[in-house]
């Protein structure tokens, strides 16, 4: 993608963990482009697969670092597991969660019944979980060996943290597939429909939609495969050698949002 190609772009999505902060340290030209996105008639979207806070709690931590913005411009992976779990089970379902209160606030919403007793449970649904004890995962690992249907809010192996990188969902699911031998439904980046939500949402398509991501397995991989133009910033976990890799290249390797932001003014001119 060259910066007259980039002009095209009507919508972008961004990540959050890696792109917009890291743990709670926040990243560099944020407030800057999301000003630079509004002014120029682009909207935009935050798509994580974070599932452990609600859009009110990713609002009131990205609202501490100076950055404006409404539960609006939030989708999470638990949003879009909730949603899809809804399309799926129109009536509702008995759900035992291995989660935060992001992934029980979104399915809550959604009409579902949480549930602690896992011989009742139609369906597990696991996300990060910062609380996870081994009584609960061996309940879920009972409840899908009695024929509980399997789902996963994403497969992040790891995120990053002020201390480095540290087991994220993808951890949690290897556990459970390891000692269940299921395989879950994953619903967030790097799938389909994760991308397809968040284009639905702002009323963009492929063709006009950027997506901005750390990681190349989630954010990026799955984008360009939809055909989406893409830009991925060195502030979070891949690296740019590794980027260079891929045979599905981003179009931009930048160091972070300050450089995608001059990307845009090059091309608007």
């Amino acid at each position: 993608m060259t910066q007259h190609n980039l002009r095209s772009v009507r919508a972008v999505l961004l990540d959050m963990d890696g792109v917009v902060y890291v743990g709670n340290d926040p990243l560099p030209g944020v407030q800057p482009l999301l000003d630079y996105l509004e002014a120029t008639g682009r909207s935009w979207l935050f798509v994580t697969n974070n599932s452990s806070r609600t859009p009110a709690q990713f609002i009131e931590k990205i609202t501490r670092m100076g950055i404006r913005a409404d539960e609006d411009h939030i989708l999470s992976s638990a949003l879009a597991t909730a949603s899809w779990l809804k399309e799926e089970y129109p009536d509702g379902a008995r759900l035992f969660v291995i989660g935060e209160e992001g992934l029980r606030w979104a399915l809550e919403r959604q009409g579902f019944t949480l549930i602690e007793d896992y011989t009742q449970a139609e369906i597990v649904v696991s996300g990060i979980d910062f609380h996870a004890r081994y009584e609960r995962l061996a309940d879920a690992t009972l409840a899908i060996h009695r024929g509980a249907r399997y789902v996963a809010t994403n497969s992040d192996a790891s995120f990053p943290s002020e201390r480095g990188e540290i087991p994220g969902t993808g951890a949690i699911i290897a556990l459970l597939q390891t000692a269940t031998g299921v395989t879950p439904t994953i619903i967030g980046k790097p799938n389909a429909g994760m991308y397809e939500q968040a284009m639905h949402k702002l009323g963009s398509s492929t063709t006009t939609t950027l997506m901005v991501g750390d990681r190349y397995e989630t954010d990026i991989e799955g984008a360009v495969r939809l055909g989406m133009p893409t830009a991925a910033v060195l502030t979070g976990i891949t690296s740019k050698e590794q980027f260079e890799r891929e045979p599905l290249r981003p179009a931009f390797i930048l160091p972070g949002l300050p450089e995608l932001l001059a990307e845009f003014k090059a091309a608007d001119r």
